[in-house]
């Protein structure tokens, strides 16, 4: 079966994006203390995105107000599709239509109608979903980053779902970013690293869903330095004292 990510490789530039992010990711990291995450800091970045990420979509940035339970519906919305969302890794590595579907129903219950939940209300949507279904499960060399890109660009312009394609989008993001070994314990915030690139984080999308591969081509670079900058807001404390070098 041909490697269904093997074009976007070969685009100018993309492998070595991606290979300096995935190096400062790792290197970021580990100086941070990776060996010695606790399951404190993975729920933290878990409520750091499930902040950005709603803020994203209009609400108000405010992670202490989530961590009191009293933010936005939409970043509470968020926040609880972040408590479910890592325990779907082994279900997207063999069925990810069917983890998909579980985190729109994480989020929009409450807010669409039940028989929505989980349920594309596209047909072209749902096709798309499947399409990208039969991707992510085939083999492929292509980077962790560079699959955890495209799913986050295809859920989110596909519009299969009635609400929340984006919230939906950036937790398979997540979801691929683990699966794939590139972090593990999910310590990155990649919401934020969208977030910060403000207006332009939008009009990408727009692009990569309307202007061919050169569209495609810019949102994989862009894509490359939000997961860096989504790894500087990774919370976990600096290493202290001096560095040691080799």
């Amino acid at each position: 079966m041909p490697d269904p990510f093997s074009a976007l490789v070969e685009l100018d530039g993309v492998p070595s994006a991606f290979a300096a992010t995935r190096d400062g990711i790792d290197s970021l990291l580990r100086d941070r203390g990776l060996r010695r995450s606790t399951p404190e800091m993975t729920a933290d970045s878990l409520l750091l995105g499930a902040a950005a990420s709603a803020a994203i979509e209009g609400a108000p940035y405010d992670p202490d107000g989530l961590r009191r339970g009293e933010a936005d519906p939409l970043a509470l919305a968020a926040a609880r599709m972040s408590t479910e969302m890592l325990g779907l890794v082994p279900t997207w590595s063999t069925a990810p239509l069917q983890a998909i579907a579980r985190l729109h129903a994480l989020v929009a219950r409450g807010r669409v109608a039940d028989d929505e939940l989980g349920r594309p209300v596209s047909p072209e949507g749902a096709r798309r979903l499947g399409t990208l279904a039969q991707a992510v499960v085939a083999p492929t060399q292509a980077p962790g980053l560079l699959v955890a890109a495209v799913v986050h660009a295809e859920i989110a312009t596909a519009g299969a779902f009635a609400s929340d394609n984006g919230l939906v989008a950036r937790a398979a993001e997540r979801l691929v970013l683990v699966a794939k070994g590139v972090d593990p314990a999910s310590l990155t915030v990649p919401e934020a690293g969208h977030r910060l690139a403000g207006a332009g984080y939008a009009k990408l999308l727009r692009e990569y869903e309307t202007d061919g591969t050169p569209g495609v081509h810019r949102w994989l670079l862009y894509a490359a330095q939000a997961y860096a900058d989504g790894a500087e807001a990774a919370p976990v404390e600096p290493p202290k004292g001096p560095r040691r070098r080799g």
